[in-house]
Parts: C-alpha cells; structure tokens; sequence
C-alpha cells in the first residue's frame, strides 16, 4: 500500500512538475521573438543562459540552509554526462532554436517544436530502456497528436527550409538532452541547472562575438536574462524533478504542452484567432494528461542491487537506519539490497528494468 501511494503521488508531482516546465517555457518563445531584432540570434542564447545560471545561483544561495543535506550534488564521474546535456541542450539546441525563430514567425517556432517530445520518446524507448504500456501509449499519442493538429491548424505560415530545419534540430537536440538529464536526475536539480546555464553562457558568448554580434543595450540584456532565469532556469528545474519522477518519455509527453502555451502566447501578441482545430487539440492533450494520470503499470520485478546516493524518504524501497534522527527528504550514500515485489511504478532511478 505504502508503494502504491508512493507511486501515485510520484506521477502526480511529476505530472505538476512537467506542465509547469512546459509552461514557462512556451511563454519564452513568442517574448524571445520579440527581444532578437535587438539582441542578436546567438547573443540572446547567450544572454538566456546567463539569466538562467546566476539567477539559479542566487536562488541556491537563498535555499542553502533549507535544503542542505536534502540532496545528492553532482560528482566527477558525472562529467561525461555533463558535457553531453550542455553542448546538446545548452549550446546546440538554443542556438538552432534562435537561428530558426530568426527564419519563422513564434506562431511557427513554436509548433515545430512538437518534434521533441516524440525525439525524446524515441530515443528514451530504443536506447534507454524507458517502457510505455498500451494505455501510456495511447495518451502519449493523444498528447503529441494534438500538438500535431495545431502544427496543421495553420496554413498559411509557410516556414522556411532552413527555418524549419533549425527547429528541428534543436528539437533533436534537447531530445538528445533530456535523455542524458534523465541519467543525472537523481542529483541536486539547482546545482544540475547552474552548471549547465554557467557551462554554456560564455560558450554561446564567444560564439555571438564570432559572429560579429555585439551586446545590446542594457535594458534588451535585463529582459533576456529575466526570461533566461524563468524559461531556461526554474522550467529546466521543474522540468529535471519530473525527469527523476517519471523517466524521459512520460516527461516528454506533458513537455509536448508547452507548444500550445507557446501559440496561445504567440496568437494573443499577434493578434490572430483561435478556432475550433485549436480547441481540438487543447481538448485532445487534455484528455491524454488526464490518461497518462490515470494510467497503471504494474508487474513483478526484482531490484538488482545497487549502491548510489540521491534524494529519498524511507519508503518500501529505502529501508536503512540512521545514526541518530533524519529529516526527510535526505540525501546519502546508501545500499539497496536485491528485492522482488509487485507493486505500480513508473520509469524512475528505482525502475528502469527491461519487460
């Protein structure tokens, strides 16, 4: 019982943690479109970074006694991994990005970017032993099925080759990056995000002054940075817990939201009108989150055992004594012994298991 409702409450957190990633970042798009005629396409990327590291910088700083002991920070043989999600998802992806919204309207951009959620499910079912159920399955595809129908809701907006090639890329990109967030997401999301933003802001500096770009004024460079800290900051914070809560391909498909937030956004700054191909797809995500919610994958499997370090409580699967008593959630070296048991389970750290 205490697993079930553990369970549960994971995919609901998860679920909260993945639409409030998709959120912020969707609103970015059609707010970036408006900041690059005076910032620069990889200037902007750079600027986006930088928001996004010191602002979560100085929110550790806030945080530091309220969360200290309550996480796993990052270790050295984590550097492979880390080097993979920040040219993938903090140098390639952004850059692509702002390369194609440079070529499309934010209407456009911000459609194409449903590529990634079905990227990143791929990848995480072919090379990373994530597993979907039949009923998953379908709310996925509920999911990326409506953000396919607004990607044809419009006509007429003619994207560019190059502009929709960009896009796509980037879409791959960060496919490619939350997957290999996935294998991290066991470690302190703050101190995950920082690295990244701080690893890829002077990167994409050097590049914007390659380029010939040049730094805009002071106000263009506050608003960017404003929109880095919220849209690359706390959306890739959020966006890291409901990795570790749920695995990349559950995670993509709530991410999957974020193109629709982005177009409403879009629609609204430009004025144009939402009809009933838009609502159909607003209905048909809806009713996929609220699937993927509900749904259950349950079956006997055995935990090989382990040795790691990683936020936790003492649940069914974390049964050890302290010295002394422990607030919880904490974070430690710890051993799982090996186990057999039944019980609902998503994709986590605990369950990534072949079936």
């Amino acid at each position: 019982m205490q697993a079930s409702a553990s369970s549960r409450d994971g995919r609901i957190a998860g679920a909260l943690f993945g639409l409030g990633a998709a959120a912020l970042f969707g609103v970015s798009l059609p707010l970036a479109k408006l900041l690059l005629p005076a910032t620069g396409t990889v200037m902007l990327a750079a600027l986006l970074y930088l928001g996004a590291g010191l602002g979560v910088t100085v929110l550790s700083a806030v945080l530091r006694d309220v969360r200290r002991g309550r996480e796993s920070g990052l270790a050295h043989a984590d550097m492979p991994l880390l080097l993979g999600i920040v040219l993938s998802g903090a140098v390639i992806g952004p850059v692509l990005l702002l390369v194609g919204l440079h070529r499309l309207s934010a209407l456009a951009a911000s459609l194409l970017l449903n590529l990634e959620a079905p990227f990143t499910i791929l990848l995480a079912v072919w090379f990373f032993r994530d597993h979907l159920g039949e009923v998953e399955i379908v709310a996925i595809g509920l999911i990326v099925g409506g953000a396919l129908i607004l990607t044809s809701a419009r006509s007429g907006f003619s994207p560019s080759w190059a502009g929709g090639a960009a896009v796509a890329g980037a879409c791959l990109s960060w496919a490619i990056d939350n997957n290999l967030t996935q294998r991290l997401s066991i470690r302190d999301p703050l101190a995950l995000v920082r690295v990244k933003a701080l690893s890829a802001a002077p990167i994409s500096f050097g590049l914007a002054l390659l380029a010939g770009e040049t730094l805009p004024p002071l106000r263009e460079m506050g608003f960017g940075m404003v929109l880095g800290f919220f849209s690359y900051g706390v959306s890739v914070v959020l966006a890291v817990r409901s990795l570790r809560l749920l695995g990349a391909a559950r995670e993509a498909a709530y991410f999957a939201t974020g193109p629709f937030i982005g177009a409403l956004v879009a629609a609204g700054l430009l004025g144009e009108h939402l009809g009933a191909r838009e609502l159909l797809a607003m209905t048909a995500m809806a009713a996929g989150v609220v699937v993927l919610l509900r749904a259950r994958h349950e079956h006997v499997h055995t935990h090989e055992a382990i040795e790691h370090d990683h936020a936790h409580v003492h649940d069914e699967h974390h049964v050890h004594e302290h010295d002394g008593q422990a607030s919880e959630p904490h974070a430690h070296p710890h051993r799982h012994a090996t186990l057999t048991h039944d019980h609902p389970h998503v994709p986590d750290v605990h369950h990534r298991h072949r079936h």
